[in-house]
C-alpha cells in the first residue's frame, strides 16, 4: 500500500541522519563498496506487521539499488520464525540502513498487534476501537497508519479536523456551552467539520445531549454510568438513536474491560495505549 506523503519521506531522512551522524564508520572500515549480499528479515515473535512500505523506503533512501522483496503483507497475522521480506544489494547500504528500518518495523507492528488484540476483542459488538493524539512527537501519521492496519479507526489526525470541547476547554468557558448550544460555533466551521464533546459525568451527559453534537465522550465513566448514558441517548429516538450523537467511551480501558465496555452499546472505544505504550515486535536481519 503506498500511504506516502511528503511528511512521511522527511521522516525517514531524519532519521538515517540521526543514527548514521557523519557516516557509518565501522561498516565503512571493514566491508568493500562492491560487496553485495542477500538478507532477510524475520519475525522473532507472533505478530500483525505493519511497516513494510516503511522499511523499504529507509533502505532505497539509503542506496536506491537496494532490492527489498516483502513476502507478505501488512496486516498479516504471522508466528515467531515467519520470514517477512528478503534484501539484497550492497552490503554497506543494507548494514547503515539496518537499525533505522527495523526501528520502524517494529514499533509499526507493535501498534498493529496490539489495535488487532483489541479489535478482536470487541468485534462481536460491531464498536470500532479508535486511536487519540497520544502518540510519539514526528510519528503520528506513521502510528495512525498502523492503527488501521491492526484493524482500528482514526480518532482526529491533528486539530483542524474536528471541534473536540474537553474538559479544560469548559473549565475556561464555565456555563458557556450549555447555554449558547453549538450555534455560535457552527457558524465558524464548515458543514462538514464534526463536533464532540467530552463529559464525565451523568449530569454533564444530559446537558450535552440537549445540545445535540455529532459525538459525545464519556471519559473515564464506569460501566453502570455508561449503560445509563447509552440508555438516554436510545430513549431519544428509539429507531434512529445510532445516527446521532454517537457515544465514544475513552479513559481506563484495558484489553481485560473493552469487551464490557463494548457490550454496553456504545459505539466507538479510543484508547491512548494504541500508540503511547507500545512494546515493540522483535525482528531480526540476518546476513546470508
Amino acid at each position: 500500500m503506498n500511504y506516502y506523503k511528503g511528511s512521511i519521506s522527511d521522516i525517514i531522512k531524519r532519521a538515517l541522519r540521526e543514527d548514521i551522524g557523519k557516516g557509518d564508520i565501522t561498516t565503512a572500515a571493514i566491508i568493500p563498496e562492491d560487496k553485495y549480499v542477500k538478507a532477510a528479515l524475520k519475525a522473532e515473535e507472533n505478530c500483525v506487521i505493519c511497516g513494510l512500505d516503511t522499511a523499504r523506503k529507509v533502505f532505497t533512501t539509503q542506496d536506491k539499488n537496494i532490492e527489498f522483496k516483502p513476502h507478505i503483507l501488512d496486516g498479516q497475522k504471522i508466528k515467531k520464525g515467519k520470514i517477512i521480506a528478503h534484501i539484497l544489494g550492497r552490503a554497506q547500504g543494507i548494514l547503515t540502513a539496518e537499525r533505522v528500518a527495523l526501528n520502524f518495523l517494529s514499533l509499526l507492528s507493535g501498534v498493529a498487534t496490539k489495535t488487532r488484540a483489541y479489535a478482536d476483542k470487541v468485534k462481536p459488538y460491531g464498536v470500532k476501537i479508535l486511536d487519540t493524539r497520544k502518540t510519539i512527537p514526528g510519528l503520528r501519521e506513521l502510528e495512525k497508519y498502523a492503527v488501521r492496519i491492526g484493524g482500528g479507526f482514526n480518532h482526529r489526525l491533528n486539530l483542524d479536523e474536528m471541534i473536540l470541547i474537553k474538559d479544560n476547554h469548559l473549565k475556561v468557558i464555565g456555563d458557556r456551552l450549555w447555554v449558547m448550544g453549538l450555534k455560535e460555533i457552527k457558524n465558524k466551521i464548515t458543514p462538514k467539520i464534526k463536533i464532540e464533546v467530552e463529559v464525565k459525568t451523568l449530569k454533564e451527559f444530559k446537558k450535552a445531549l440537549k445540545i445535540n453534537p455529532d459525538i459525545i465522550m464519556l471519559d473515564n465513566m464506569n460501566l453502570n454510568a455508561i449503560k445509563k448514558a447509552v440508555k438516554l441517548r436510545n430513549n431519544l429516538s428509539p429507531i434512529t438513536y445510532h445516527l446521532s450523537p454517537k457515544l465514544e467511551a475513552s479513559g481506563g480501558i484495558t484489553l481485560k474491560n473493552v469487551r464490557a465496555v463494548a457490550s454496553t452499546g456504545v459505539d466507538m472505544i479510543s484508547i491512548g495505549a494504541l500508540t503511547h505504550s507500545i512494546n515493540s515486535v522483535d525482528i531480526s536481519l540476518e546476513i546470508f
